[in-house]
This record gives C-alpha cells, structure tokens and sequence, in this order.
C-alpha cells in the first residue's frame, strides 16, 4: 500500500518516517505492496542510521520544521492508506473486466425473468429476483469499488506528491532568504528596536531595511510625525498603524503591499501618504477619512477605480497622482477638490472625465496622456478650469477640443501628440498653445454668433406669420361649424322656408 518510491520519493520519504504510520506496520509480515519492489534483508543492525539518496539532492527533509510541515500535508493519506490496508490490495485488471462482465450477465438475466413474470399469468414475485439478483451483484460491485477506491487513492498520492514539492520549495526559499538577509537581519532589528524604545521619537526612516513585517508595537508611537517605511517588503500594514495619531507624513512606496486597513482612516492628522509602486487594487473607503490630506500618491498600482467621495472629504487635497493604474473613470465627487493643483491620471483607462471637472478652479496641472483609445473627447465644462497652465493631451484618440478651450487663458504649455485631431486644425496646433487658444476662441466666438442670429431669425419670422396665424385660426373656427350643421343627420327645419310664396 505504500507509495512507490520510484513515483513518488518525497511522499515515500515522508510516510516512512512518520510514527502513526511506521507503527502501523508489521516487519514480520510477509506482504507487500504489488508496485513496491522487494529489498532483501539487510544484515545491518535496525539501530544503525538509515541513509537515503534522496537527502543528497533535497538537504532540507533533515530540517525538523520542513518535515512538520510535511506530515501536516499528508495526514489524510495515512487515513486513506490505513483504510485500504483492512479493505485489501488493488484487485488486478483481469478480475475487474470479469466483476464487471458478470455484472452485465446479471443485469441481463433479471431483464429476461421480469419479462416472463409480466407475460404470465400466475407471475411469481418479482421483487424477490430483484433481491436476488442484488445479492448477486454485491460480490462483483465490492471487487470494482475497490478498484476505484485505489484508482482514487493514486490521484491523492499524485496531489500529495505535488504538494509535498511545494513545501519544500516554499522552506528552501525561505532559508534562501533568510541567508541573504542575515547580514543586515541584527541591523535591520537594531533600528527597529532603538526606534521602539524611544516613546518621543518624531522622525522613522527605516527605508530600504528589506522590511517583512511591521510590528504591532509601532502603533504605540503617538509622537511619530514621520514615517518613512519604503523599498522593504512588506505585504500588509498592521490595524494598529491608526495609533500613530499625529502622523503626519506616511511613505510606504515600493513595497508589495495588496491592501491597506480600514484603520488608515484614523489618521486624521495625515498630511503626506505615499503608498505608489505596490500592488493595491482600490483604495479603501476609510482613506476619506483623511481630512486634513494634503498629498496623496498611488501611482503604479493596480487601481481600477477610486473610492466615490473621496473628493468630497478630501477638501484639502492640492496633490493627486495616479498614474499607471487602470483606472476606467473619476468620479463624481472629484470636483468638489476645490484645493487641487496637481492632478496626474495618465497611462490609465480612461474613458472620459466628469463634468464636473471644470470645478476644479485651483487647478494648474493636468496629465491625461497614454490613456490611448479610451479617451476620445472631453466636457464642455472643461473650459472652466481657468488656473490650468500645463495640459498634457498626447497619445489618446481625441479628435476635437471642447468649444470651451479658448477660455484656458493662463495656459502656456499643452502637448496635442498622438491624436487624430481635427478640431483646431493641425497647422493651428503646430503653431502653439497660444494659437490653439485664440482659433478656439474665436470658433467659440462665431458660434455664439450664429446661434444669436438663429434666434433672432426665429423671432422676426414669428411676428410676420403671427396674422395669417391668427386668420386661419378663425377659418378653421367657421369651417368647422358649418361642417356640424351640415353634417348633421336630420337638422332642424326653417319654418320660414317652409312658408309658399
């Protein structure tokens, strides 16, 4: 019953040296497993050290830890073994071909004689061949289930195998690692440590330590103004970050962080918070909670949205910086950032912006580039973001600029590469900003006009038709009148017409 060396060596390794299985078996006994070859009896002392192959390739089975972990990853094979040792070796092909051929005879037979009981006419029980034939079956049903069972039995030594690789992979790692951070591991503890120590401590740079883990006891720091904790390794940020209460200033760029808690929202006081060059996927909503934010850097991320009111909170918010995410829209509530003057979203998905953008009147810089076929036009209202001085439109599918353009008069610096503009016209374009603005300016100017000129139109026309309006009106009054009375069916007699002359 146990696993073939050949097939499967670390599983074999591992199940032949765990206690709970090892007791299970009998030296004495004559029986084997049919896959497993037969050793002749060694003459060596069952004290003496047994020495395996397999360790000269894979060093770390000795290691007490990976061998834990390994029994943990096979205990339900010794529970499938124990129960296939008391049930009985894997019956061979020839008797599961003749178990299920004699199951077919059966089937066959109890077919023929429920036919003859239906066609007789003193029919005997029929439920009792049912019963029998059921007891015939049993024999041949155990041999094939049996098979299946140890068929089932193969597929788990294969999962366990596989699985048994992966932790050992996972240990070798892991001491690799643990090699390699040894030089700095006394230096990287020392700092966080002294740190720990020192309950008045405003300034934390531990950037660059190779960082895995943030201890809980960081968030005892209630006089900590700035922590800078970039370019570690850290995966996840500890809830108990929110008793840093004066934070100020929060680096966690270029670190391997999915997430950030919920508790990052305590963080009333936060000012500066740089999480860019991680793996985050969305923001949570408590980062609304930040009130008094005044630079807030995700970029390089993979975002696909920000949270729905962050502009509503983030009042104070002069910095937003986005860029290299996925992000597929802003929201709404961006607008209501009456503070911002830096806003960076390219190499994104966007496909648009609110329009509610032209709120933004504070704001001096926009990058909406390499946002590529997603971004096709942009909001009338854009034209009201009249502080913007630097634009960047390149490398997007935008084919007009708003009518509104002409009323960004502070604007100095726009770049239009990359996109199959038609609206101002390409040699306008390449003439500079100066002379996008004013063509914008006055197409805005002649629209305004014409529209005028329409509505006074509209209005002249309305004043000379106004009479014949009217007559016809009363036409129709008279012609309708006339039809009910000379339509009706019988109408009344005139006596005066009735008179003789």
């Amino acid at each position: 019953m146990d696993p073939n060396p050949k097939n499967f060596p670390i599983l074999s390794y591992v199940m032949a040296r765990l206690p709970s299985i090892s007791s299970l078996r009998q030296p004495t006994s004559p029986s084997h497993d049919i896959e497993q070859p037969q050793f002749a009896p060694s003459s060596s002392s069952s004290s003496a050290p047994f020495h395996d192959p397999l360790v000269e390739t894979m060093p770390h089975l000795k290691d007490p830890k990976v061998m834990s972990a390994m029994a943990e990853a096979v205990s339900e094979i010794s529970q499938t073994r124990s129960v296939l040792q008391a049930l009985g070796e894997r019956p061979d092909h020839e008797s599961i071909d003749i178990a299920k051929s004699k199951l077919a005879e059966i089937e066959s037979s109890l077919n023929s004689q429920l036919e003859e009981i239906s066609l007789s006419s003193n029919p005997p029980d029929a439920d009792k061949e049912r019963e029998n034939a059921e007891r015939q079956k049993m024999m041949y049903k155990a041999v094939i289930q049996l098979d299946e069972m140890h068929d089932a039995y193969e597929k788990l030594l294969r999962n366990a195998e596989e699985k048994l690789m992966k932790v050992y992979d996972s240990a070798v790692l892991e001491k690799e690692g643990a090699a390699d951070d040894e030089e700095v591991a006394d230096e990287v503890n020392e700092d966080v440590v002294a740190i720990l120590k020192d309950d008045s401590v405003q300034k934390a740079d531990l950037s660059g330590k190779k960082l895995r883990i943030l201890p809980d006891e960081f968030g005892k720091l209630r006089h900590l103004l700035v922590l800078n904790l970039s370019s570690n390794q850290l995966q996840s940020i500890p809830d108990s970050v929110a008793g840093m209460e004066n934070l100020e200033e929060l680096n966690l760029s270029s670190n391997s962080l999915q997430s950030l808690p919920d508790s990052i929202g305590l963080l009333l006081k936060l000012k500066i918070l740089n999480v860019s060059g991680n793996k985050l996927t969305s923001l949570p909503d408590s980062i609304c909670n930040c009130k008094s934010l005044v630079e807030l850097d995700a970029s390089f991320n993979n975002l696909a949205y920000l949270p729905t009111n962050i502009g509503y909170e983030m009042v104070n918010l002069t910095k937003l910086a986005v860029q290299y995410n996925k992000i597929r829209s802003l929201p709404t509530s961006v607008g209501e950032m009456k503070s911002l003057q830096y806003l960076d979203v390219h190499f994104n998905e966007l496909h648009g912006l609110p329009v509610t953008i032209g709120k933004l009147k504070n704001l001096l810089t926009l990058n909406l580039s390499g946002n590529f076929s997603d971004m096709k036009e942009l909001p009338e209202t854009f034209g009201e973001l009249t502080s913007l001085e630097e634009l960047d439109l390149s490398n997007n599918q935008i084919h007009a600029l708003p009518n509104s353009f002409g009323r960004l008069e502070k604007l100095v610096k726009l770049n239009l590469d990359q996109n199959p503009i038609s609206v101002p016209p390409i040699e306008i374009v390449n003439a500079g900003v100066e002379a996008v603005r004013l063509y914008m300016t006055k197409r805005w100017a002649d629209l305004i006009l014409e529209e005028e000129a329409r509505s006074r139109q509209e209005m002249e026309g309305g004043q000379e038709t106004g009479w014949l309006k009217r007559s016809v009106s009363k036409l129709n009054d008279v012609v309708s009148k006339a039809s009910e009375y000379l339509g009706s069916p019988r109408s009344p007699r005139d006596p005066c017409l009735d008179q003789q002359l």
